[in-house]
C-alpha cells in the first residue's frame, strides 16, 4: 500500500474514497472499507493524524498507532492512503473547499460513507452535499453494535472476547521494547518490557495470556506489587522464544485475563504462581 501526506501526491485516477480515522480498523470499518474495494475502482483511503477529537481538546483513548493503522488498512485490500495532518488549516475547510482539494483533486468518483458521515469545517457537510457535487455515494452495511467507544470500553474492562469480536481479531498492544528491571531473567522468566504509547487504551492490571512474534505470552500488567513498583509496566514472557528484543517493535495480542496482579509471601510462591501462569497460557484460545 502506498502512503501519501497530501492531495498533490497521489495521481489523479478514479477512486473510490472511505474517510474516517479509523482508529482500531474494526469490523464496522472494514464494512466501509469493503464498500470503496468491490466498487471497481481504485480503493483509497483519507485518515486523521493526530485523532481529530484529540486535536479538539478531547480525550481519546486510541485502539492502534498510526502505524498498525495502516498496516491493517493494507491487509484489507486499500491501495493508497492519504494520512491527512488533522491541522487548524483543514479544521477550517468548508465542505466544499474539503471535497475539492481531497477527492475532486485525487479523482475521486465516489465515496464509501454511512448514512450519518459528516465533513468539512463544523460538520457542514453530508452525503446530500457529496451528490450535489457529482460524487456517487457507495452503500454502506452497518454493522450494528460496533464502535471505536464500544471497544476502548471492553478493552479497559478487560472483556477481550467482546473486544475481539467488534474487531475481527484479538486486541493488540503494539509497542517499543525498552530496559527493564531484568527480575524476570533471574526468575527464570526473561520478559520483554513493552513501552507503550501513552495515548492507546489498555486492559485494568492483571495477568493475561496472549501471543507475539508467533509464540504465546504470557502477559503482566500492573505495578509489579511483590516488588514494591508504583509505575505501570507492560511485561510480556514470550514462551519458547530466544532472541534479543531491545529496541525492537513488538505487537502483542491479548487473548484472555488470567487473574489479578498481586504480591506474594516469598519469591518461591511468585516463581510458583508464573509457572502456572505459563501453564494456563499455553492452554488460552485465540478469540
Amino acid at each position: 500500500m502506498r502512503t501519501a501526506h497530501a492531495p498533490a501526491q497521489l495521481e489523479r485516477r478514479p477512486r473510490a474514497v472511505a474517510i474516517g480515522t479509523f482508529d482500531g480498523v474494526h469490523l464496522g470499518h472494514l464494512s466501509v472499507l469493503r464498500a470503496a474495494i468491490e466498487s471497481g475502482l481504485e480503493p483509497t483511503v483519507i485518515t486523521f493524524e493526530p485523532h481529530p477529537r484529540l486535536v479538539l481538546g478531547n480525550k481519546v483513548e486510541l485502539i492502534a498507532t498510526l502505524e498498525r493503522r495502516l498496516e491493517l488498512l493494507a491487509e484489507a485490500g486499500v491501495g493508497e492512503t492519504l494520512v491527512a495532518a488533522f491541522t487548524p488549516e483543514l479544521q477550517r475547510l468548508t465542505a466544499e473547499e474539503f471535497a475539492s482539494s481531497y477527492l475532486v483533486g485525487i479523482g475521486a468518483e465516489a465515496v464509501a460513507a454511512g448514512a450519518d458521515f459528516r465533513f468539512g469545517h463544523r460538520r457542514s457537510g453530508d452525503l446530500a452535499l457529496l451528490r450535489e457535487l457529482g460524487l456517487r455515494v457507495l452503500e454502506v452495511v452497518q454493522i450494528d453494535g460496533v464502535s471505536s467507544t464500544a471497544i476502548r470500553d471492553a478493552v479497559r474492562a478487560a472483556e477481550l472476547d467482546a473486544a475481539a469480536s467488534m474487531l475481527g481479531r484479538p486486541y493488540e498492544l503494539d509497542g517499543t521494547v525498552v530496559a527493564g528491571d531484568q527480575r524476570g531473567g533471574t526468575l527464570g522468566y526473561p520478559t520483554a518490557n513493552l513501552a507503550l504509547d501513552p495515548r492507546l487504551v489498555c486492559p485494568r492490571y492483571g495477568i493475561y495470556a496472549g501471543s507475539a512474534l508467533g509464540n504465546r505470552a504470557a502477559v503482566s500488567i500492573g505495578t509489579n506489587p511483590h516488588y514494591g513498583g508504583t509505575e505501570r509496566r507492560i511485561e510480556p514472557y514470550l514462551l519458547d522464544f530466544e532472541g534479543d528484543l531491545y529496541g525492537k517493535r513488538l505487537v502483542v495480542e491479548l487473548w484472555e485475563r488470567l487473574r489479578d496482579e498481586r504480591a506474594f509471601e516469598s519469591e518461591d510462591a511468585l516463581v510458583q504462581q508464573i509457572a502456572k501462569d505459563v501453564e494456563a497460557t499455553r492452554s488460552a484460545h485465540r478469540p
